[in-house]
């Protein structure tokens, strides 16, 4: 039954990732002009004289001549095929572009994403188990700030902070030297030092919702019959809260799974622009505002496709997490 889900699955995955391109590819085609006629303004308004000829030489070139629908069923070929496209703005090839950062992304988001782990399921556990303590208390304060702090004001804060009282700037995830030169043993350890501020900021809010998620879900736990049942028993109270309730309440954690696969790789778009960090996000924002179509669209893409990936591995591991999830929808009596 478990294989016959996931066929099925896959299955649907086809046309929702067809209609994702069609919708990816309409709304970055929906502003007025495209790229060639962006970069002509630009260079007018600086008072650089364009060269018409070369701009529309470009657009017939890259298809951009032909219908909508044309340059569409061309772009999703190409992807097909395992091609990304052409970056109009950095004159080079969509993959390479994204392949230079997207290590160091990987690196950053996946930091971050232990880091919310390891702090928020040990804080979450406490707050669940001594409710209404101080503890709990004095945390679920500590929780509500980070979420309500936006990130990239908290970036702002350490980056004065570290500028004040240190004397050092914060900014970028490796040493001056070390930028556009590919990875290394030396490169590799720049990129620790540095990854610590991006990672606390990063995952301040994360950590924080997680810390009420877990915190809730757990309390739903433990309320319910089973576990009072089981506690009646005398069955000891670490092994009662392991053996059942700290399970079930990490539905929704493997449910997040569709989330945490694109967020790895797209990383925090405003605090990279913020603290300069070399990552994904501030590609992609300047793709968008210069509506690069290929490197924008592209990314959106393999982004969408990480999502159905993600959501597929969230579905399976809850069924196999939970036996109460059923993979057929028929009623039972």
């Amino acid at each position: 039954m478990l294989l016959q889900y996931i066929f099925k699955r896959i299955l649907l995955m086809i046309p929702t990732l067809l209609v994702t391109s069609a919708l990816i590819f309409t709304v970055i085609n929906l502003p007025e002009g495209d790229y060639f006629e962006t970069l002509a303004a630009e260079m007018q308004a600086q008072g650089e004289k364009a060269d018409l000829s070369r701009i529309e030489f470009l657009k017939q070139e890259y298809g951009f001549d032909k219908p909508p629908v044309e340059r569409y069923f061309r772009w999703v070929t190409g992807l097909l095929q395992g091609d990304m496209g052409y970056s109009f703005e950095y004159q080079r090839p969509v993959r390479e572009i994204v392949g230079d950062r997207l290590l160091l992304t990987m690196m950053v988001s996946f930091v971050t994403i232990i880091f919310t782990w390891v702090v928020a399921f040990p804080i979450g556990i406490y707050s669940a188990t001594h409710q209404y303590s101080w503890g709990d208390y004095g945390l679920t304060f500590l929780g509500l700030i980070g979420l309500a702090v936006p990130h990239f004001l908290l970036a702002l804060v350490f980056m004065y902070a570290a500028n004040i009282w240190f004397g050092t700037s914060i900014g970028g995830l490796v040493d001056p030297q070390y930028l556009n030169q590919p990875m290394s043993w030396a490169k590799f350890r720049s990129v620790l030092e540095h990854l610590w501020i991006p990672v606390i900021i990063i995952g301040a809010g994360g950590t924080a919702g997680m810390i009420r998620a877990v915190r809730a879900n757990l309390l739903d736990e433990l309320q319910k019959q089973y576990f009072v049942t089981a506690r009646a028993k005398g069955l000891p109270p670490g092994k009662a809260l392991r053996k059942y309730p700290l399970r079930m309440s990490l539905n929704f954690f493997v449910s997040d799974i569709g989330d945490i696969l694109p967020s790895i790789v797209s990383g925090a778009e405003i605090v990279a622009i913020v603290l300069s960090l070399q990552t994904t996000g501030p590609l992609l924002i300047r793709a968008l505002q210069a509506q690069d179509m290929y490197l924008a669209g592209s990314f959106l893409m393999f982004l969408s496709f990480l999502t159905v990936i993600g959501v597929l591995i969230s579905d399976i591991a809850l069924a196999i997490l939970d036996p109460r999830i059923r993979l057929q929808g028929t009623a039972t009596k």
